[in-house]
């Protein structure tokens, strides 16, 4: 999937989410590795953040679901990930944040199969946006609406922090079934633990090499490449779950 094409994806996505919400739209924005550098159309989703004003109907929420999922197949292949939240618990922040509605492709099957249960019930708190506020507003990219620093208050070290320990819970019994992944976050949430540095994927494993063991390098070399050049690796799993453990000591020092 080519830039132009994942702009002209962004464009429509836009478009439509100004038809559907209508004046409750307060804006549309972009946050994980489009605005971070390392975008791999095999390997990486498109991360939205969808902000308005007043809470959305259930046929609201059908309309947008429906059109989430068509700019869905188009998309790259991990697809497109988005939550539409209240204005109210971004600034100032909320944690853990409140959204209305969430879509991914991994929840595709879901809403297809039964759409009146994915709607009533996703919905709740989510510790990730914790992180993804912080990308918008040390990286992010406003597609549409008010400008970020007027949407968005600071998120707190500790609300991120616990956000992004959250996000690597269980990484040492994990990190086999995705090593790619969690190879590369643990990475850079010691990153930030250490140096406070908010980082993508690719920064992490950067930030990694230079920092960390030289034993853990074939590992995180291997994620670097599987994830920047897609290629096909056959991890260490016993190197993979030491790195793991090891990461997760200096995470709870």
């Amino acid at each position: 999937m080519a830039l132009q094409q994942t702009d002209s994806l962004l464009n429509g996505f836009v478009e439509r989410s100004k038809e559907i919400l209508r004046d409750n739209l307060v804006g549309v924005y972009l946050h994980g590795s489009l605005v971070m550098g390392c975008f791999n159309p095999q390997k990486s989703d498109i991360d939205l953040i969808i902000v308005v004003d007043d809470p959305i109907s259930d046929p609201v929420k059908r309309a947008y679901l429906d059109m989430a999922v068509q700019f869905n197949a188009s998309g790259p292949a991990k697809g497109i990930e988005m939550s539409i939240v209240l204005r109210k618990v971004c600034k100032p922040f909320v944690y853990p944040t409140p959204y209305e509605l969430h879509f991914s492709a991994g929840h595709l099957n879901w809403y297809r199969d039964d759409p009146d249960d994915y709607i009533r019930r996703m919905n709740g708190t989510d510790k990730d946006l914790a992180a993804h506020f912080t990308i918008i507003n040390k990286r992010g990219r406003r597609l549409y609406g008010a400008q970020i620093k007027d949407v968005f208050a600071e998120v707190s070290s500790g609300d991120f922090t616990d956000s992004i320990l959250y996000d690597v819970e269980g990484a040492a019994e994990e990190i086999t079934e995705c090593p790619m992944y969690l190879t590369l976050n643990l990475a850079r949430v010691l990153a930030y633990k250490k140096d406070g540095l908010v980082l993508s994927k690719k920064e992490g494993g950067e930030w990694a090499l230079e920092h960390l063991p030289a034993e853990y390098a074939p590992l995180i070399k291997d994620a670097m490449r599987e994830y920047s050049e897609s290629a096909e690796i056959v991890y260490d799993d016993i190197l993979a779950k030491r790195y793991a453990e090891y990461v997760i000591s200096k995470l709870t020092q």
